[in-house]
């Protein structure tokens, strides 16, 4: 990255959006304060990711974008180890734990073991496990991959109802333009560690001057390639090894 440049507003869902190597993942790992920046500053929940680390993992949420859960525990015990790990005080655990397992809809599934939860129903489960603590920001690296389109437009709708409810403010990156443009109220395209534009999906498409343009056309223009939403061979087996592993 050279010089990066952006400003999220409360509440906002912002969108990261780039090619392979673009260094949207490295963005966000530097904003959670697991990638030191080699120069330069930024300010997560008005908090300095480099003069205090420890004020900024307080006041996020952090969904990766590999298989995070454990699939040998029940999702209860997932989150209850969470919410230790939070120091959500103890007076708290079980009702925080049961109002987030029915945000997401996995109340009926609270005591089964993850290792035999689908695909979708453990993305929905990292969501539990990355707002139970209340978090201010939300960062989401590609939190729909490898799902099914039910399973995508099921996290779509948590997504939407944590802004609508708790005004949270969500920070993800991902390679679906159809979800950046359902989701976000203004996208950033990185293109070789720049940010080659930004804007509401509608102001970008505008922006191109053709008339009833997609978002994938903006992406196109502005960096030059076309889409690749699957990953290259390395990430798709890492990706499904994980999985595995998991359970």
């Amino acid at each position: 990255m050279d010089r990066l440049d952006l400003t999220v507003q409360t509440g906002e869902v912002f969108g990261l959006l780039g090619p392979n190597g673009a260094g949207k993942t490295t963005v966000i790992k530097m904003l959670t304060t697991l990638l030191p920046p080699t120069s330069g500053h930024a300010m997560v929940a008005g908090f300095d990711i480099q003069r205090q680390p420890a004020r900024v993992r307080a006041a996020i949420g952090y969904v990766p974008q590999l298989v995070s859960v454990d699939g040998s525990l029940t999702g209860y015990e997932n989150l209850l180890i969470f919410a230790k790990l939070y120091g959500v005080p103890r007076s708290e655990r079980r009702e925080r734990i049961a109002a987030s397992l029915e945000f997401v809809g996995l109340h009926n599934a609270a005591y089964r073991m993850v290792r035999g939860y689908s695909g979708g129903m453990m993305r929905r489960l990292e969501i539990a496990l990355a707002m139970l603590h209340r978090p201010r920001v939300l960062f989401m690296d590609e939190p729909t991959v490898g799902l099914d389109p039910l399973a995508r437009q099921a996290v779509w709708e948590r997504v939407q109802s944590l802004v609508e409810e708790f005004s949270m403010t969500i920070f993800l990156t991902t390679h679906f333009m159809e979800e950046a443009d359902h989701l976000c109220d203004r996208v950033a395209i990185m293109n070789l560690g720049h940010v080659a534009a930004l804007g509401s999906p509608e102001d970008l498409k505008v922006s191109i001057g053709k008339a009833e343009a997609t978002l994938d056309e903006v992406f196109s223009r502005y960096t030059g390639h076309q889409l690749e939403t699957g990953g290259d061979f390395r990430e798709i087996s890492r990706t499904r090894r994980t999985i595995a592993r998991r359970g």
